[in-house]
């Protein structure tokens, strides 16, 4: 290192040009891929997914209360960690056939200010990841009782999963409309 007269900081702007001067540059990513979230679930043979900050909580289907005079869809009231919770089922309030309990059922908490319920479904598919590539407009061709819940979906590895929309759910004035 040679000795100069360069003060402390003309130094420091030496050697900054000089770091400049000889640095490589970062790989650049050209494209940003916005990533999506969801739970992952099925109600009868269609995959679902729910934003992940739409459900709560999973849970095996608990011991429920049942409740006379209420609509076949409706299951019973549970104590979920000292909260009394509806659980719906989900297929049944869809119109479709009640669904089957087994090991696969699920029930999904729903997260929303206005409501706490849980939903009973056919089964639990994890943690599903989407980029907004994958989005796509296409919705099943089933009756018309899901198309209100169903705003969007993905295609992803030849798999249509149609997001469900638990806000709109838990905004449907039909949906507390329990009694018989």
């Amino acid at each position: 290192m040679t000795q100069n007269n360069l003060s402390p900081f003309n130094t420091l702007l030496e050697i900054e040009h000089r770091s400049k001067a000889s640095a490589v540059g970062l790989p650049q990513q050209a494209e940003v891929k916005r990533p999506w979230s969801g739970i992952g679930f099925k109600i009868g043979d269609l995959q679902m997914v729910s934003a992940v900050g739409d459900v709560k909580e999973i849970l095996h289907f608990p011991r429920v209360t049942t409740i006379p005079g209420t609509k076949s869809w409706v299951k019973g009231m549970a104590n979920v960690r000292g909260n009394l919770i509806p659980i719906i089922d989900l297929n049944g309030y869809l119109g479709k056939k009640l669904t089957n309990l087994n090991t696969n059922s699920r029930v999904l908490i729903i997260n929303n200010a206005d409501l706490w319920a849980g939903l009973l479904v056919d089964q639990v598919l994890g943690l599903k990841h989407f980029f907004d590539d994958e989005q796509t407009a296409q919705k099943p061709e089933l009756d018309e009782a899901l198309d209100p819940y169903l705003p969007s979906g993905y295609q992803k590895d030849n798999d249509n999963w149609y997001v469900f929309s638990m806000k709109t759910l838990a905004e449907n004035p039909e949906f507390y409309q329990v009694s018989i």
